[in-house]
């Protein structure tokens, strides 16, 4: 692949990310939940399965630890996210979704079917298939963090 190839695969690649990213941002704003920002869904997909620290979702993010901490409480503000005790450990606060965390969470996975529904328009079923199972061949391992 020439470098102006390989140029305009990178660009149509991270083209297709940021609309990924506006269109879930759109449709979870149109459901209803205000106040977000799309580093906050990042945040979500680290808090979702069950819950974190404040340090478990810096490293997540890949910010210090205090951007970490201004996060949650702007979650935790908004009422999308608590704090509990942690039950492994006794120094920790565990930060967990709230039902409209949770609710917020399942808002996103509905605009997403939809941006993705909406490429299988353009690209037919066949297409988006081989799509879904070549993509993960190249993903790299590790979170999926905003662009700062």
């Amino acid at each position: 692949m020439q470098n102006s190839e390989a140029m305009a695969l990178s660009a149509a690649l991270l083209a297709v990310a940021g609309d990924l990213t506006r269109r879930i941002h759109e449709g979870v704003a149109a459901r209803g939940f205000e106040g977000l920002r799309p580093a906050h869904g990042f945040a979500f997909t680290r808090l979702a399965p069950d819950g974190a620290t404040v340090t478990d979702l810096a490293a997540h993010l890949g910010v210090t630890k205090q951007a970490a901490s201004q996060l949650v409480d702007e979650l935790v503000r908004k009422g999308y996210a608590e704090r509990r005790p942690h039950p492994g450990d006794a120094r920790a606060r565990l930060v967990v979704l709230t039902e409209e965390g949770w609710a917020c969470t399942r808002a996103a996975e509905e605009a997403a079917a939809e941006a993705v529904r909406a490429w299988g328009e353009v690209l037919g079923e066949p297409e988006l298939r081989a799509l879904r199972a070549s993509l993960p061949r190249i993903v790299p391992g590790g979170p999926i963090r905003p662009a700062w």
